[in-house]
């Protein structure tokens, strides 16, 4: 039987929206949880310092090596391995925490740690592990301490410093660089925009009207970067929560179809079949185990 996504705010009792936890002390008390399909509203930065096991993102299982380092933005779904022992560190943040500054949003809707557009940024560290260890033991530090007005700058500062280093120790890992400019940006604020509104807006002239483009304009910048188009971008998007839902939750396929902006179940069966080569119903029986 499947299990509904567990959809998890950040903690309540720590308002600057920012955590740096043993991965063992989380595990420890959130087992089941953890390892049930489940997304957050905040962003995760996951150091397995042992790994062996595959840790599953949005139906694609990632293997973790030793020192292996995720970046997962918010609102992907994940799980863990519930037959591994879990080491290492997990820093979790809020959107809220980090952008402090309209150069802080710009960062974090740009940086590829987040925002990688070919595959989900996890990497092993290999020679600077001393580096990303005093980071951390700074981080850890400073949260020890009480709350005062200098914490959350303090605390987003070594979270940058983090940020910035991984995103230089990326770039050693076999990364597809793609060049800044015009095109770069108008996909990331697409997506961006895409992210918020697919659940009701399939349309491309819809979004290329929002960053004040051409339909065509915009699809030029999308297939230049991806090799798709922007009607492309926008159907693998509303597929990826379709295939969410049905797989994580024990919500209709009527159901699924509304929250997606189908109005019609049929239009939805239509829509996923077109897609996929398969029926909603079809697609679902495959995931039972």
């Amino acid at each position: 039987m499947k299990n509904d996504i567990f959809n998890y705010k950040f903690k309540d009792n720590l308002p600057i929206g920012f955590e740096c936890i043993p991965l063992a002390e989380l595990y420890t008390k959130s087992r089941e949880l953890m390892t049930t399909p489940h997304r957050t509203s905040f962003y995760h930065i996951i150091w397995f310092k042992k790994g062996g096991f595959n840790h599953s993102v949005d139906f694609y299982p990632i293997y973790i090596e030793d020192n292996t380092l995720l970046f997962l933005s918010k609102d992907i779904v994940q799980s863990f391995d519930a037959s591994a022992s879990m080491e290492g560190t997990v820093i979790l943040f809020t959107e809220t925490f980090f952008c402090q500054s309209e150069a802080d949003a710009q960062f974090l809707k740009e940086t590829i740690l987040f925002n990688d557009l070919f595959s989900v940024p996890a990497f092993r560290l290999n020679d600077n592990i001393n580096v990303f260890n005093s980071l951390i033991g700074l981080i850890e530090e400073e949260t020890g301490k009480p709350e005062d007005t200098y914490q959350s700058k303090i605390l987003k500062t070594y979270l940058l410093a983090f940020l910035l280093s991984a995103e230089r120790e990326r770039r050693m890992h076999d990364f597809k660089e793609i060049k800044k400019g015009p095109d770069l940006e108008y996909l990331l604020s697409f997506r961006h925009l895409l992210e918020s509104g697919f659940h009701v807006n399939k349309q491309v002239n819809f979004y290329a009207g929002k960053l004040n483009l051409t339909d065509k304009r915009l699809s030029q910048s999308t297939f230049r970067v991806l090799g798709k188009t922007a009607k492309q971008m926008i159907d693998d998007r509303v597929m990826l929560e379709a295939r969410r839902l049905l797989a994580h939750t024990r919500d209709t396929v009527k159901s699924i179809g509304y929250q997606l902006g189908f109005e019609e179940p049929t239009n939805f069966i239509k829509y996923f079949r077109k897609h996929s080569r398969q029926t909603p119903a079809g697609f679902r029986e495959k995931c039972i185990v």
